[in-house]
Order: C-alpha cells, then structure tokens, then sequence
C-alpha cells in the first residue's frame, strides 16, 4: 500500500462552497443561490469578459512565464518594482508557495484561529507545525497577540486582514506595534484577499508603506473578490525583491494562464466596475445587519463582502437546511465558529430570499 508523507496524517481537505449544480441534482431544484465563497455578485467587468475573450485566440501557446503585463501594469498601479510581485494562481497558489518556500520539517508558523483554514493545511503539508492563537470572545484579534507565541522555530506568521471568516479587521496602530517588535528573519505574511472592502476604513493599515522600510513582510492581493475573477485563479504577492527571488525557484513556471493574466489587467483599468461592486456590497450589507437585528440574531461587523451570523442554533444543521431551499452558505461547523453562518453579500434580491430562506428554518428548528 502507498503512503503519503506522515506530516499530512491529520490534514483533512478544504471544504469548498459547493457548486450550485451539485445541489440542483442533489435536491431536484430549478433555481440555487450560492452565498457561500464570497464571490462578486456583479461577475467580471466587462472589461476583463472581452479580454479573455481575445485571449482564447492564443490558448495553443504556454502564457507568459513572468506575467510581464500584469506585472508592469501592477507595478504602475501600486508605485512599486515589477521585481517586488510574484503570482499564483489566487490567494492558495501563494500560500501554497510561501509553505513551499520557507517552511520545513522542525518549523512552527504562527496564524489566528479561526482564519483562513488554507495556512494550517498547507504548513502541515510542509511538515512544519502550524500553532494557532485564539481569537477573543468578539472573534477579534490583535497581531500583538501573537508575539508570545514565537519561538526559535518560527519561520512564518499569518496576518489576515480583514479576517477570514470573521470579516474583522485590526488598526495600522496594531499592525506597526506587531512588526516592531518581531524578529527580522521570521517572514509576516499580510493577507489582504478583501482589501478593496476595507481599504477606506481610516484605521485599516496602508500595508504597502511598509515596504520601504522592512524586509520581511509580504503582501497578499487577489482577484477573485471585488475583480470577480474567481474563476480564472490569479493572485499576487508584493515584497521585498529577495523574498520574491526566494519564492521564484519553487513557483510553477506557468501557474498563471493567459487568460487570467488578461482579465487581471483589464479588471485594473475599469474603476467603475470597482466603485459599483462596493456601493452595491455596501447598501446590501446594511440591508443584511438589519434584517439579522430585526430577527433578534447576533453578527459580527464584517469590512469584506461577507458575514458571520450566530443562528443560535447548530449550524450544520442550519446550513443543511437551507441547502434543500436552495441556498448555499457557509456553516460554521467547518470554519470555527459553532452557530455561525458564514454568508456572502449578494444582490438585494439574493438577500431578500436568504433572509426568508433563514427565517423559514430558524421558525422550523424552534
């Protein structure tokens, strides 16, 4: 019999959001809402739509190894190198890398829990221990939080801000404390997949001014959140160029395909679409605060396009049933946080019929 490694012996595979054809055939339904991966209710900009487009004209060529396009547009964009981006494909491609990269048998990476359940998946695919620090009674955290944690072993952190699957965020005040204070060879990974959301909040860090003075940081952007490229797979790093370097020996020489390299560009041109998606996850947000208050049910203030709502009841249960009424959500039950639903905001009209979906069980269950 084969084995694999033993470091993956207690690793249990992501649990995606399942496809709303899946539940179609599963429950005999016509019509399924997914509000469960927090993706753009709005789709693509149809910029980045025509861009792929023309890019199917040249499937039969491998794409471009170093992304040159994206990579200068970015850099314009952000007013960095083009030395200082790496690519994957999404947000996991790089986590994935980063694991790749820097950690090994004997390491131990520092993250908060719950959170993103992709950085102790892949540091125990690595063979390094992931050690995880609570979040407080209101699923907050501060980084400063994790400084008694680091020992000699500790190679990487995680910081995601927002968080995920919270939808909270910490203050550039906490983010500046945190860097000064850790040690200048442990890599701090700053996840920012659902920065555009709180990217105006006047507390939220400005990550990138930290470049210039520290070493050790990397930043982690998508496009698969308000660019709605989900599909197409393409995130980016930002760093210090010998980090970068470090991560190219082990990245995938094509892990990024053409199409997604296109669209990626074109989504950087189209403000609009950007501006639209966020006034629409903003009113549809409030629509969803109100109507959990007016149910009498807790949630916790979200910076992103999704939230976290306490049904108060067991949320595998919840979320089972809201599946034969053909709406797809996130249980709590696999993201930490017992009782809780996870829900992306989608289109006021999508909303409404979750509020009656969750109404209409939450009455069955009492």
């Amino acid at each position: 019999m084969i084995h694999a490694k033993d470091s993956l012996a207690g690793v249990a595979p992501y649990a995606p959001g399942r496809p709303t054809s899946e539940i179609k055939r599963k429950y005999g339904l016509s019509h399924v809402v997914k509000l469960a991966s927090n993706e753009n209710p709005l789709g693509a900009s149809p910029k980045a739509v025509e861009a792929v487009k023309k890019s199917a004209e040249s499937v039969f060529l491998y794409p471009d190894p170093d992304s040159f396009n994206l990579r200068t547009a970015l850099a314009d964009y952000h007013g960095l190198k083009p030395d200082q981006f790496v690519f994957g494909t999404g947000s996991d491609g790089l986590i994935e890398l980063v694991c790749k990269t820097f950690l090994g048998e004997g390491d131990e990476s520092i993250m908060p829990a719950p959170s993103f359940s992709l950085y102790a998946l892949n540091v125990l695919s690595a063979g390094a221990t992931p050690v995880e620090v609570p979040l407080d009674e209101n699923w907050h955290y501060s980084p400063v939080a994790m400084l008694p944690y680091i020992t000699d072993r500790t190679k990487v952190i995680w910081l995601c801000n927002p968080n995920n699957p919270t939808g909270g965020i910490f203050t550039e005040e906490e983010q500046t404390a945190f860097l000064n204070q850790v040690p200048e060879d442990i890599l701090v990974i700053i996840d920012e997949a659902y920065y555009e959301y709180a990217a105006t909040v006047g507390s939220y860090p400005n990550s990138l001014k930290q470049l210039k003075n520290r070493k050790n940081i990397l930043i982690l952007r998508t496009f698969s959140k308000i660019y709605g490229l989900a599909g197409l797979r393409v995130g980016y790093g930002m760093g210090d160029p010998a980090i970068i370097s470090e991560m190219e020996k082990t990245r995938p020489p094509f892990n990024v395909c053409s199409s997604a390299q296109a669209a990626a560009e074109a989504s950087l041109a189209d403000c609009e679409f950007v501006n639209r998606s966020l006034a629409e996850n903003c009113e549809n947000m409030a629509y969803l605060e109100d109507a959990f208050s007016a149910m009498g049910l807790s949630f916790v203030k979200s910076y992103t396009n999704f939230i976290a709502v306490n049904t108060g009841k067991d949320s595998k249960t919840v979320y089972e049933k809201l599946l034969t009424l053909g709406y797809i959500v996130k249980g709590g039950h696999v993201l930490g946080m017992p009782g809780y639903l996870r829900v992306t905001v989608g289109t006021r009209e999508e909303c409404e019929g979750f509020v009656a979906a969750l109404s209409q069980v939450l009455k069955e269950l009492n």
